[in-house]
């Protein structure tokens, strides 16, 4: 890992090339992969996600010798996961699987129950190292039946099966991105249950902004890093929303720059299809620099 990524941006974005807007090919998306983990910024960059329909695709893109994490997007109904990992190509680790659990406005609970099934299944069928190391994010709509997920993802996380939660915060249409008030109690709701989160969809860029193209309101990576420090430090709901609206970037440097010699808490990061628009946008704040040792 470069020495040149602080802590607090360790790992932070995902290569979620092949997913839109971007919808990279996936050769295309493997030969870029590769070059974000040979460059001075490679600390930044998690594993690339692949959708689970595409993984067999992927031995054949790779060098004799070249190793390569992924993480796994369910795009096949998650019984169709179970014993996945056995048969991927040794050169491929699997770091992370994540699936939906339910659309927005169906009950969560049933495919929450399914996937948890099949981590058990893996868990007991796992042997030497192929159970280490694998996490398992469950996506769970911001609509109905919320909050009652997350009591269930802790009580399962309590039980030692390495389940998480992922949320979506942007999309096609405006309903898809969460107010600011909603984004903050979902945080919240992670901090008051001990739970890790994951992101995805529309935090392209650093601070909160319009899409001239499309009229939405984008919430901002780095609002969402200082949000989610400060709930971590004891904030309140209106306080943690407060910063996921900001524009201005000094507050945000403030809430940020004490901390980047330390771990990230509770957000584990967010897949984004474009690597280039994040790092510059941190270059441009001065959180990221070449030249940091």
């Amino acid at each position: 890992m470069s020495t040149q990524v602080p802590a607090l941006l360790d790992g932070l974005v995902d290569d979620a090339a092949v997913f839109p807007p971007g919808s990279a090919a996936l050769p295309d998306a493997v030969a870029a992969h590769r070059r974000h983990r040979d460059a001075w910024y490679a600390g930044l960059v998690g594993p690339l996600l692949v959708p689970a329909s595409k993984l067999p695709e992927l031995p054949a893109l790779l060098a004799a010798d070249e190793r390569i994490a992924v993480g796994v997007i369910a795009d096949v109904p998650i019984g169709r996961l179970d014993g996945m990992r056995a048969g991927v190509d040794r050169r491929i680790r699997v770091r992370q699987v994540e699936a939906a659990v339910a659309r927005r406005g169906e009950d969560p609970q049933p495919g929450l129950a399914e996937l948890v099934d099949l981590v058990r299944r893996e868990r007991d069928t796992a042997s030497g190292d192929d159970g280490q190391g694998l996490d398992v994010f469950a996506e769970i709509p911001l609509t109905f039946g919320l909050m009652g997920a997350l009591d269930r993802l802790a009580a399962i996380r309590a039980e030692g099966l390495p389940i998480a939660a992922k949320f979506r915060t942007g999309g096609l249409a405006a309903e898809l991105f969460p107010t600011p008030i909603e984004l903050a109690a979902v945080i919240c709701g992670c901090r008051d249950r001990a739970l890790p989160f994951k992101l995805t969809a529309g935090l392209h860029n650093a601070l909160r902004h319009l899409e001239p193209e499309t009229g939405l309101v984008h919430h901002g990576f780095v609002n969402v890093l200082a949000a989610t420090l400060a709930a971590a430090q004891g904030a309140g709901l209106e306080q943690v929303a407060e910063l996921l609206t900001v524009t201005d970037p000094r507050p945000l440097l403030e809430a940020v720059e004490g901390r980047l010699g330390r771990p990230r808490p509770l957000w584990v990061g967010y897949g984004s299809c474009s690597i280039g628009e994040p790092l510059a946008d941190l270059a441009r704040l001065g959180l990221l620099d070449r030249s940091r040792t």
